[in-house]
């Protein structure tokens, strides 16, 4: 009985909150067809709009203010500090390396996710098994970024020479004779152990985009290549990336922003412990685990505004191609 209790409630809550949606638009529609012509065409689209707006102020846009508004006060947001959270964030030792194994992160996982997700959907472009080849290198993008840190931390699991592996890729060293490996904790090798990771998550994501950009290309351009003399190599390098370049950019600024944003991966495995530091753990440690909410604020502020560059050179490459349309 307490499971169709449960389902009830769920129903209820739907139908209410769909209901109570339909009604307000209803109700909003009937008052604006009411109003004398030249207004209700005028009102007609904000009346729509504001209810997201209302939203995007609650969740976003107050949110961020206040955030910036912390940033300038100390641990306790009671007394007002200045830019003195900001130098910290600059100067602090475990922020730049912080700082620098974001920009790892950067060159690394973009570098390679867009670049192998590229090559993938050429040369599986017109094969027999293309939908089974894509669905299966897509397939991580199906698991959570928690998820895929649980499944690499068994792959990547550790024991000191002697004892039985559990880890993969150790199990696997250890059997072709050489020494177990701590990849999560070995300095010079920890931080691209977890950039394989996002590399492996998103390769599939910029293989599909991409795929459908290829596929895009006028089939006419490449059969008069050909017959030009063209081989596969000249057909990649002057036809088809130029072709598709503005699709690989906006993958690039995707895979950017969610690069910057990192956070689950390096929590998960290390919790940003052996040098795996990145901006995003920095802020919830400084911000959750030491209760330093003015320096977790300017952290936060300081990844919005790497993030805004790329959002801002996103939308003018939108406006860009509307106006070529």
């Amino acid at each position: 009985m307490e499971v169709f209790s449960r389902i009830l409630d769920v129903i209820l809550v739907i139908a209410l909150g769909c209901g109570g949606v339909i009604g307000l638009f209803y109700l909003a529609n009937y008052g604006i067809n009411a109003l004398p012509k030249p207004w209700n065409r005028h009102f007609l689209p904000w009346v729509y709009i504001a209810p997201a707006i209302a939203i995007l102020s609650a969740y976003l846009i107050l949110p961020t203010i206040q955030t910036i508004y912390l940033s300038f006060f100390d641990g306790r947001s009671k007394n007002f500090v200045g830019l003195k959270n900001y130098v910290f964030a600059f100067t602090d030792q475990a922020m730049l390396v912080a700082f620098r194994n974001n920009l790892l992160w950067l060159v690394l996982v973009t570098g390679f996710s867009v670049s192998l997700g590229l090559i993938i959907a050429v040369l599986v472009d017109k094969v027999r098994y293309e939908p089974i080849a894509k669905s299966l290198i897509f397939l991580p993008m199906a698991i959570s970024f928690v998820g895929a840190s649980v499944i690499w931390k068994f792959i990547y699991a550790y024991k000191p020479a002697g004892y039985e592996q559990i880890g993969l890729l150790n199990f696997i060293m250890v059997n072709l004779g050489l020494e177990p490996v701590g990849w999560l904790v070995e300095r010079s090798i920890n931080n691209l152990a977890l950039i394989a990771i996002m590399i492996w998550l998103y390769t599939g994501f910029c293989m599909v985009i991409l795929s459908a950009a290829v596929k895009g290309i006028p089939e006419d351009i490449i059969e008069a290549a050909r017959i030009d003399g063209a081989n596969s190599w000249q057909i990649f390098w002057r036809i088809t990336i130029p072709m598709i370049r503005s699709t690989i950019l906006v993958v690039s600024t995707t895979v950017v922003i969610l690069v910057l944003k990192v956070f689950d991966i390096v929590f998960v495995m290390t919790g940003g412990n052996y040098g795996t530091e990145v901006i995003a753990s920095r802020m919830i440690k400084e911000m959750f685990n030491y209760r330093n909410f003015g320096r977790g604020s300017a952290i936060a502020v300081i990844l919005l505004l790497l993030i805004i560059p790329v959002m801002i050179g996103n939308i003018r490459r939108f406006r860009a191609q509307e106006k070529l349309r």
